[in-house]
């Protein structure tokens, strides 16, 4: 088993759920300084002595690697979790979006058409709806028109998967995450500066006047759909029409599925369970909406449910005080 992203937030916890079932996984990360890398060094600390963890340091772009890893470790699934994120970051660093979300994921779909991979899981993300205004936002929707770099790179991601699926039977699957949090998350997320500053009796900074909704969803229910979804590899869709095109899937083994907690939350009430987690008022400082950003997020994750048997289950009055436990026990505060 490979694991691309394996020192990030979801990285981690996909590889402790695989761990815990016996798999042999091989991690690979870059450790970039996207944000502070000893975030990512202690989330590996607490793998390394878990049997059946191998970790590699490369970076994707790089395909003598990528040809390096397939060769010595022979993996039959993958899983892709590595990615340059942030949406705001993708306007004034773009080309770290070009190496890491486009010419890496070409590397990898071309080891995993050269090892036969029996299956590839690869985040994908609900920002690739981008200019979508019809919610539920579902995978049978079009998602042609993307409001940042990062999410056209996704949306370029599954056209590159579906390639690959379709000329060399590579069995894909991708998976639109929807605002993922919880424990070990990353710092330059929404509710981790919320926590930050709200603790430290700072301001924080509500962008759309506090007019956004998104479909927060816990990292556990995350954890649960990838690991069902790698269980169950990509199949042609033997009703598939050309003339009535279904985005989602296709006569190759290709699928994308939405993955979110189907349910959006204000961004008011989001801080409130912060600010109730913490025992303290948040002093909020409204602004703007951000060039790049969406005011809301659903996700209808039917598909899912009805392809795995996805079921989220955890609220943001369950996820957000774990999260702050964990916040004040790593941070000491």
């Amino acid at each position: 088993m490979l694991l691309t992203g394996a020192a990030g937030f979801v990285g981690l916890h996909v590889a402790r759920a695989l761990l815990a079932r016996g798999e042999r996984v091989v991690g690979i990360d870059n450790l970039n300084d996207y944000y502070p890398p000893q975030l990512k060094r202690d989330r590996l600390a607490t793998l390394k002595d878990q049997a059946g963890f191998v970790f590699e340091r490369g970076d994707l772009a790089d395909a003598a690697f990528v040809r390096s890893c397939f060769a010595d470790y022979q993996p039959k699934r993958v899983v892709h979790l590595a990615a340059q994120a942030g949406v705001r970051y993708s306007i004034s660093h773009p080309n770290a979006y070009v190496q890491s979300n486009l010419l890496a994921f070409g590397n990898l779909l071309e080891a995993c058409r050269d090892a036969r991979v029996e299956h590839l899981v690869y985040a994908s993300s609900s920002s690739v709806y981008g200019a979508n205004t019809k919610q539920p936002f579902s995978v049978g929707d079009s998602v042609d028109h993307p409001i940042s770099l990062y999410a056209a790179t996704k949306k370029a991601n599954e056209l590159m998967a579906h390639t690959y699926s379709h000329l060399f039977g590579v069995p894909t699957t991708g998976l639109r995450f929807f605002t993922v949090y919880g424990p070990w998350g990353r710092p330059d997320m929404a509710y981790f500066k919320f926590t930050k500053a709200i603790l430290a009796g700072e301001s924080i900074e509500v962008y759309n006047h506090g007019q956004m909704q998104r479909d927060f969803t816990y990292i556990d229910d995350i954890v649960d759909g990838v690991v069902r979804v790698l269980d169950q590899p990509a199949a042609p869709n033997p009703a598939w029409d050309g003339e009535r095109p279904d985005p989602a899937s296709s006569t190759a083994p290709y699928r994308v599925y939405n993955i979110g907690n189907h349910h959006p939350e204000s961004l008011e009430d989001f801080i409130a369970e912060i600010e109730k987690a913490t025992g303290k008022r948040a002093i909020k400082n409204y602004l703007p909406l951000q060039p790049g950003d969406v005011v809301r997020t659903y996700a209808d994750v039917d598909a899912l449910n009805q392809a795995v048997g996805f079921e989220p289950k955890t609220p943001i009055s369950v996820g957000i005080p774990r999260f702050v436990d964990w916040y004040r026990g790593y941070y000491g505060v």
